[in-house]
């Protein structure tokens, strides 16, 4: 469609334009080829820049033949000189008579392309210079966090109605994704990428214990933090721990309440497409602050977990700043349905 339209332009419109714009994007892509060190970028910048100088040579030899057309030769040397010149720019100059002996040249058209060239080309570069200002550009779209969905329409499964002080998965997102998380992490000039909800229930309970969970993934590191409300106490949770060879375990007290450090590995999954086997296989390690949701730890649970792809965690203290900033934010359904907190 647009090569329709170039062609229904005069000559002496469409041969500037096609000039200008062959200069401006190739001159943009050496210099993008240039600032990201891209050869595939550069190759195609140097395309723009020879087909443009192409053109401003055929305009030349065109401008020449229209200023001095030259004495009328015979058939047979003019057949030889055609020979010699650019035939595609000849050809699509608009050819003009002979004036007659005694009359002057008239050219009404050419004062009028020119104007008409000089406003396209203009009107292209101002469109150049206003739209990068107006529309965002994809850096300062992909510099704003990521942000929690919101879930306020879901329906919870039956455990978090059971469970009078449980919470959502989504409300466990907004407590997490602070805006000063990734200074906690020690990575403050990290943007979030994802940050998501989910409202589970505990696996192996028939869907009785409300666990809901909560992740933020950066560039370097992901939290993740979830609730388990069953009667497990974090000093049991420990002892548990302890018979299934957990790694580097700590006690402490977070909030005034009995915590528990422990590593483990990840999960990774692998699943193929179009006929292969999907696996699971070990990923990286994982350092886990375990907190009871009160201070006497008459059972239930917060989980804050780090980890990277890269396998290097944070310091224990990053996990105890975390949680501490994080855990007080998380809002208590008890509180606002007047039911008995533990």
């Amino acid at each position: 469609m647009l090569g329709f339209l170039l062609r229904l332009l005069p000559y002496w419109v469409r041969e500037p334009l096609l000039i200008v714009l062959g200069s401006v994007l190739g001159v943009r892509l050496v210099h993008l080829a240039v600032r990201d060190q891209d050869p595939v970028m550069a190759g195609l910048g140097a395309v723009f820049l020879v087909f443009t100088a192409i053109r401003v040579h055929a305009v030349r030899r065109a401008l020449r033949a229209r200023r001095d057309p030259g004495p009328p030769v015979p058939e047979a040397e003019e057949a030889e000189s055609e020979k010699a010149v650019d035939g595609a720019a000849l050809a699509q100059a608009p050819s003009a008579p002979l004036p007659a002996p005694g009359t002057s040249e008239k050219q009404p058209h050419v004062w009028g392309q020119a104007v008409a060239a000089v406003a396209v080309v203009g009107a292209l570069v101002a469109a150049v210079w206003v739209v990068p200002r107006v529309l965002p550009s994809s850096e300062d779209s992909a510099s704003h966090p990521a942000s929690c969905p919101a879930g306020e329409h879901k329906e919870l499964p039956a455990a978090y109605k059971a469970t009078p002080r449980a919470v959502s998965g989504d409300q466990l997102c907004t407590a997490l994704n602070r805006p000063d998380l990734a200074q906690l992490l020690g990575t403050p000039g990290e943007t979030a990428t994802t940050a998501s909800g989910t409202s589970n229930t505990a696996p192996l309970t028939g869907e009785k214990i409300a666990s809901p969970e909560a992740e933020v993934r950066f560039g370097t590191y992901t939290v993740h933090l979830s609730a388990t409300y069953n009667r497990l106490s974090v000093a049991q949770y420990g002892k548990l721990m302890k018979f299934g060879n957990e790694r580097d375990l700590k006690t402490l007290t977070v909030l005034g309440r009995p915590a528990t450090f422990s590593s483990d590995h990840t999960m990774a999954f692998k699943i193929a497409f179009g006929g292969g086997t999907s696996q699971a296989e070990q990923g990286p390690l994982a350092r886990t602050l375990s907190v009871a949701l009160d201070r006497k730890d008459e059972g239930g649970y917060y989980e804050v977990t780090v980890w990277s792809t890269t396998g290097a965690l944070p310091d224990d203290s990053v996990l105890v700043g975390i949680a501490e900033k994080v855990l007080p934010t998380i809002p208590e359904r008890a509180a606002r349905q007047g039911a008995p907190m533990s």
